[in-house]
């Protein structure tokens, strides 16, 4: 059956994401340790999703964070200004002026070319959103008397603290109390996890949480790193195409947990600018395939699967079928590698123009 997602009658926001939005400071053509000049933007896996629902899609959305408050925090305010996510639920925490109790997170990221990988290096301890606790956000406030339709968070934000888990419980409780559809991408990075018990905790946070999903999404590595679910046949350090695999695995995860639509990402890195990249989405026992695109160039691999999470939870809400909300977001995610930082810069016309198959010749 499909998902019964609310009208925006009522709601504020057509969707809420809770995470951390960390400054990304990306060295373009250079590396991190070469480098004599970063580009700044804004970016975080949560966050990601709510933007490009924002930018791309038109939808009324809002980010749920704590930001220090100091010039780098008001930089992050500035810069997600130009994003459109509404800032009304952050939460602002005072600055003691050197970061001892709270600061605010740094990403820097190196987008790789060819045989050279992308890679990240994140500056994240301590950060105001790492220390947030149960009973700092009202949210029977926010999904019943402002109102949201849907609810969006995941594992990168639930592997900052031992509080963080707790603070996504009680919110994704909130949201289904008051009709909201709960999507939960597992995002699974493992320089978040190690500290704090490696892959064994991050299946014991995930495991709680996963029955007050309805969406769950992630790629072939999350399910299995983060939910304990091996893909058949899938070697873990080789990005392959699995598709048969992929589609058993997911039949082992949903007699597990109640999850109404799965999604998956399918990424075959062949260099670090040439991937091939697919999606499969899972719901009422059908699996639904999105284009399968060979070699797709990419400039900027980061923030792929957050557009892509994006454009799925575009369709649902707006009440296409799974069929064309898993293309919607297999699309958008191709499109958001196109361009620099984590955040989507597509449009809604790029988006379903690539779903009819449109060719890349100039547009004048």
């Amino acid at each position: 059956m499909p998902l019964k997602v609310k009208t925006k009658e009522g709601c504020r926001w057509d969707l809420i994401s809770l995470g951390e939005v960390m400054l990304r400071f990306d060295p373009g053509d250079r590396r991190v340790s070469t480098t004599r000049s970063f580009e700044v933007s804004e970016g975080g896996g949560e966050y990601n999703v709510a933007r490009g629902l924002k930018r791309c899609f038109e939808l009324d959305t809002a980010i749920v964070t704590a930001i220090a408050d100091n010039p780098v925090g008001r930089l992050l305010q500035d810069l997600m200004y130009q994003g459109g996510v509404d800032q009304s639920l952050v939460k602002w925490v005072e600055y003691d002026g050197v970061g001892r109790q709270a600061r605010n997170g740094l990403n820097f990221t190196e987008r790789g070319f060819g045989v050279r990988a992308a890679v990240g290096c994140s500056d994240r301890g301590y950060t105001a959103i790492s220390q947030v606790k149960p009973g700092d956000f009202d949210w029977d406030n926010i999904f019943g008397a402002l109102g949201a339709r849907w609810f969006h968070t995941g594992g990168i934000f639930c592997a900052l603290s031992e509080t963080t888990p707790l603070v996504a419980m009680e919110a994704m409780q909130a949201a289904k109390r008051h009709g909201a559809i709960v999507s939960y991408d597992l995002n699974y990075r493992e320089s978040l996890w190690k500290a704090v018990g490696g892959k064994k905790r991050a299946h014991s946070v995930n495991r709680e949480l996963a029955p007050f999903v309805d969406v769950m999404i992630g790629n072939e590595e999350d399910f299995s790193a983060a939910l304990g679910f091996e893909v058949p046949g899938m070697d873990e350090h080789i990005s392959e195409f699995n598709v048969e695999g992929f589609k058993r695995m997911i039949e082992s995860v949903v007699k597990t947990f109640p999850f109404q639509v799965v999604a998956t990402t399918l990424r075959k890195a062949k260099t670090a600018t040439r991937n091939d990249w697919g999606a499969i989405c899972y719901q009422d026992g059908k699996f639904y395939e999105a284009i399968h695109r060979e070699d797709l160039e990419i400039h900027d691999r980061v923030g792929g699967g957050d557009s892509f999470a994006s454009g799925l939870i575009y369709g649902f809400l707006t009440g296409q079928p799974a069929s064309w909300a898993v293309e919607c977001g297999a699309a958008h995610g191709a499109l958001a590698m196109t361009t620099p930082g984590d955040t989507t810069m597509a449009t809604l016309k790029e988006v379903t123009n690539l779903m009819k198959g449109v060719g890349a010749r100039i547009a004048r």
